[in-house]
């Protein structure tokens, strides 16, 4: 049985009553509904924020992260007055303030294979807020094993993708990606950036699908990918078939259960820069420090040109990551080197790259040059 309205609820939601669509029934639809959202940054903000003003009873969700000041300029969901805060709590004490009338359940913790099955097992649609390769494969195998709509987004400088992955109607994100991309080739949003209306619009998208999913209404993406471009103002679809072959909701599906999502990716399933190397490549910022007073270092900047504009360290050569494996040559593997970038994610991949062309006298400065911001020059920006 559907939940009633009250008298304030119908005052609240008068606009969607209105609409014969959605009307009294619909609107004790999203009442009576659940939503599980994975991560409260960038795209959790519209879509949190737009399903608990539309009236979702129930909303989770997942987060392990406390909110940063570079958040801001997109994760709106969060403020000034928040910074240094759980985001999922942030995230709640907004979302209650918005509607005190729906339940909301947090989960501050790592979204991973021993926990989302009993996460995500009670809620009717999942959607994924996240910018990580292990995470993304992750929410569509649960979705797959639980039979529940992901409604998927992502988001990279002027560019958004939005669909909807539900295996029981049309294809799953496997379907369409059966293996993530090698490790490094794409660059999250903290190394390339993004334009801060951008999750606002592939946010809102996702947010109503969630609803044309959870009310039966419309032509959901199913079977269909949205391309967006900020910078046209372009959308554009691509038509998406179920793929007989994929392993996880194919007819021969050998993926029976969760796996190692960070093995089959190659890399960290958080959303967070990792800024290491491991303890035998790595020297801080303030070791470095020390170094550079006493002995002649190379120090090779792997970050792209337009970033010097923001901070550089003396003497430092640039060789942007995509093009260093071009340009070798320009490097003696006899001298001391290390290199850096904004936060160490990649100079680590970087000093890979080097130590595997036969590079040995080489280290990675780890937390990149914004941890010699915070340690050793407190006058450089941090970014």
């Amino acid at each position: 049985m559907l939940p009633g309205l009250t008298r304030e609820e119908i005052l609240r939601y008068s606009r969607h009553l209105l609409i014969p669509e959605v009307g009294l029934e619909g609107q004790r639809k999203l009442k009576g509904s659940s939503a599980l959202i994975i991560g409260t940054g960038g795209l959790g903000s519209p879509v949190s924020l737009y399903l608990a003003a539309a009236g979702i009873g129930r909303i989770g969700l997942v987060d392990y992260d406390v909110v940063d000041q570079s958040n801001l300029q997109r994760q709106v969901i969060h403020g000034t007055s928040t910074v240094g805060k759980l985001k999922v709590e942030s995230a709640r004490d907004k979302l209650v303030d918005l509607n005190p009338d729906i339940d909301i359940d947090i989960y501050n913790e790592p979204f991973t294979s021993e926990n989302a099955m009993r996460i995500a097992k009670d809620y009717d649609v999942l959607i994924d807020g996240t910018d990580n390769f292990p995470t993304r494969y992750l929410t569509n195998d649960v979705s797959v094993f639980l039979g529940k709509p992901n409604i998927y987004g992502s988001i990279f400088r002027f560019d958004g993708q939005v669909s909807v992955f539900y295996a029981k109607e049309g294809p799953c994100y496997r379907c369409l990606f059966p293996e993530p991309p090698p490790p490094g080739l794409v660059p999250s949003c903290a190394e390339g950036g993004v334009l801060g209306v951008l999750p606002g619009t592939i946010g809102t998208l996702q947010a109503t699908e969630a609803l044309k999913v959870l009310l039966g209404i419309g032509d959901p993406l199913i079977g269909k990918l949205l391309l967006y471009n900020a910078l046209d103002m372009s959308f554009d679809f691509v038509t998406l078939k179920k793929n007989p072959k994929c392993r996880v909701c194919g007819p021969n599906a050998d993926i029976k259960e969760l796996i190692d999502y960070e093995e089959f990716c190659g890399v960290p399933g958080h959303d967070h820069e990792d800024g290491s190397a491991g303890a035998n490549w790595d020297i801080t910022a303030p070791e470095l420090a020390e170094r550079v007073k006493s002995n002649h270092l190379k120090l090779l900047d792997v970050r792209e040109p337009h970033e010097l504009e923001i901070s550089k360290l003396p003497n430092a050569v640039n060789i942007p990551l995509g093009q260093l494996a071009a340009r070798l040559s320009e490097l003696d593997s006899a001298e001391d080197m290390v290199v850096f970038c904004k936060a160490g994610t990649r100079s680590a991949r970087a000093l890979e790259l080097l130590v595997s062309a036969g590079f040995k006298k080489v280290k990675n400065l780890k937390g990149g040059i914004n941890a010699w911001a915070k340690d050793v020059d407190r006058e450089m920006p941090v970014y």
